[in-house]
């Protein structure tokens, strides 16, 4: 038994090679839910949609999101009556009085879907709306998850961090703006000061997740400020970790982040932007896999390997090494 700790991008493409060491059946993913928003009405969940996605292999794997082949019909639509209407485009965050009007799970993610900031594909689309109203009808996050993992026929188990909500916000020289805002509108280039993952001193890990963390723990190569985070600002969730086997893959070679503003946000919380900073974001650590040309010393089992993810024989190795690093520390 195995559980993944999972942003959007680094653990996804690790769990591509999780065949090669174990059982569908004796995997769980959790997936962080501080990056969702609530688009034009709409839930969306990037991080767990990517997991849904390539667990039901119809991801987009030049992006790491969306269905491969969706077409963006809607969104275009939405972007020229934008345009006739001389409405405005990009991130509209509404406004504070609004932010807690709707759906509790929602709260300080809305945004309008007036020009679409973020581009929504039509089957895309179609996920995001059975959620809503599966939602709307009386679901939990993690009961629609569920469903749509059975959907897309989805062999491991994928879990939501919480099913509360908790946005994850960036206080930035520009203001205070969502992570999707920060990421996909400003494209990370506002100087980031300081990162908030509002809601969650009242949240509670979803169903099913403190039993997961009882079994061994993977915490993927995803950025470890805004995809596991939101994770371990949960009250209980860090505590769970210190009392488990936890193996950390780096998402640096050395001080490069393979992907994303890694850099960036670990620096603004005052963490060392590099493979060695880990040891302190990840204090309960008992592993780390690192990359073979990565020099960085810890005081805990090092395994090295080649760490890039570019295949499924990429992840594949990278898997087999975790275990590895699993079977020193159990």
């Amino acid at each position: 038994m195995v559980t993944f700790l999972s942003g959007g991008t680094g653990t996804p493409k690790l769990v591509d090679g999780v065949d090669a060491a174990f059982s569908p059946d004796d995997v769980t993913v959790i997936a962080n839910t501080g990056d969702d928003i609530e688009l034009g009405g709409l839930l969306v969940c990037p991080d767990v949609d990517t997991l849904l996605f390539q667990g039901g292999d119809v991801l987009d794997r030049e992006t790491w999101w969306g269905i491969e082949g969706d077409t963006h019909r809607t969104n275009a639509e939405l972007l020229e009556i934008a345009d006739a209407a001389d409405l405005p485009t990009g991130p509209q965050y509404l406004p504070d009085d609004r932010q807690t009007a709707g759906r509790a799970l929602a709260n300080w993610r809305r945004f309008s879907g007036v020009g679409e900031f973020m581009t929504i594909g039509d089957r895309d689309r179609a996920v995001h709306i059975t959620r809503t109203s599966l939602l709307d009808q009386g679901q939990g996050l993690s009961e629609t998850i569920a469903c749509l993992a059975s959907a897309f026929d989805v062999s491991f188990d994928l879990l939501p961090m919480s099913d509360d909500p908790i946005a994850s916000l960036v206080h930035t020289e520009e203001g205070t703006m969502h992570f999707q805002e920060y990421w996909v509108g400003w494209n990370a280039e506002p100087e980031v000061e300081d990162v908030e993952f509002r809601g969650s001193d009242d949240a509670e890990p979803a169903p099913g997740v403190l039993e997961a963390l009882a079994d061994p723990v993977v915490i993927g190569p995803s950025n470890p400020v805004t995809s596991i985070g939101p994770m371990l600002s949960i009250p209980g969730f860090a505590d769970a970790l210190g009392q488990t086997p936890v193996v950390v893959v780096s998402p640096f070679l050395g001080d490069e982040a393979f992907s994303g503003p890694a850099e960036e946000l670990m620096e603004a919380v005052g963490a060392e932007p590099s493979t060695a900073g880990l040891a302190e974001t990840y204090p309960f650590a008992d592993a780390f896999v690192v990359d073979d040309a990565d020099d960085t010393e810890f005081d805990r089992p090092t395994i090295r390997t080649d760490i890039r993810i570019d295949s499924s024989d990429d992840a594949e190795r990278v898997v087999r090494t975790t275990v590895d690093a699993i079977e020193r520390v159990e």
